[in-house]
């Protein structure tokens, strides 16, 4: 039917293939996540996730000065106190650890992006996501209690300088509350990034023991959603687009492509997704064992997710994808 039509002559060459190029991945569509814990000089390597570390915030400022020197999107970070307690009081506190690692941060770094996860795993002393009921051994969380503890900890991760709040413990209304509690607070112009689709994955086991965050009892699928939920998700993300979202994520991203396609098509507002730990962990234990070339892979990878749609994406490649891709990757 179209004899002289060749897709291939576009493919010849790597300049022809560069020139028709559909999706294009940029060192400034990542975010690297960071690990602050308490002290100095501290650079503890997670056991199940090679070249991630544990930071003391000095460290993690000298790790934001490479993130801003490769020309990264940003970072954002997360908590690991040494005190956990059942009201998360290192979440919402003034001197809690995002607090202060965002406010050394942004004094020498001012115009490095600083994102802040929202959530109240990492400090409870339970290890899920906001409160329970007394005795609970469950992990059932009572969703309007744990609202009043994300607004609290919003608000003190705006105070302390923080871009954009990024809430990810998927309780019922939780947007809103954030939304409500900044505004009152004077952080009008403070975006919110909600995890609007975070779904209960497996592929989440090496980030909490990066966090320190596993749960000691039950499991989180009363609030997380179940992965084999599709149109679930476009219900939860209109409904935090209501709230007054300006971004929305996707949590996993790998194994929920289309998921993060359908969302990018039913929503005009930015979306990301999370590269997350499993993910991430199970390239870095194939690269290690020489089975994949991880250059190769990650840039695949990543490259797929802004294919379907994601306009930024969370990832611990970040750092190695950014070098490779300013080398011609």
């Amino acid at each position: 039917m179209f004899p002289n039509h060749r897709p291939r002559r576009l493919r010849s060459t790597p300049a022809l293939r560069r020139l028709v190029r559909e999706t294009v991945l940029r060192p400034q569509d990542l975010v690297y996540p960071l690990f602050l814990v308490p002290g100095q000089g501290i650079a503890q390597e997670v056991r199940s996730m090679p070249g991630v570390y544990q930071l003391s915030i000095d460290k993690a400022v000298e790790q934001c000065r490479k993130v801003q020197d490769l020309g990264l999107g940003g970072v954002i970070l997360f908590g690991v106190p040494d005190d956990k307690d059942l009201a998360a009081t290192g979440a919402w506190h003034d001197h809690g650890i995002v607090q202060q690692g965002t406010q050394a941060i942004k004094q020498a770094l001012p115009e490095l992006l600083v994102m802040a996860d929202t959530c109240l795993c990492e400090y409870t002393s339970h290890g899920h996501c906001g409160v329970l009921a007394e005795a609970d051994t469950t992990g059932r969380v009572l969703n309007d209690p744990t609202l009043t503890l994300l607004q609290k900890t919003a608000v003190a991760q705006a105070e302390s300088g923080a871009d954009i709040i990024a809430p990810s413990g998927m309780m019922d209304g939780m947007v809103q509350a954030i939304r409500q509690g900044l505004d009152a607070a004077g952080f009008t112009e403070t975006p919110i990034l909600s995890y609007a689709a975070k779904y209960a994955s497996a592929y989440y086991g090496p980030f909490r023991d990066a966090a320190e965050s596993a749960p000691q009892f039950g499991d989180r699928r009363t609030y997380q959603m179940d992965p084999a939920n599709g149109s679930e998700a476009l219900k939860e993300i209109a409904l935090d687009e209501l709230e007054g979202a300006d971004m929305l994520m996707v949590k996993p991203a790998l194994a929920y492509l289309d998921i993060l396609w359908r969302v990018k098509e039913a929503t005009q507002l930015p979306v990301a997704c999370y590269n997350v730990s499993g993910e991430y962990s199970l390239v870095k234990a194939a690269a290690r064992n020489g089975w994949v070339n991880e250059e190769a892979i990650v840039l695949e990878t990543l490259t797929s997710m802004r294919r379907a749609g994601a306009d930024f994406i969370l990832t611990y490649h970040a750092k190695d994808a950014a070098r490779w891709l300013g080398h011609g990757g």
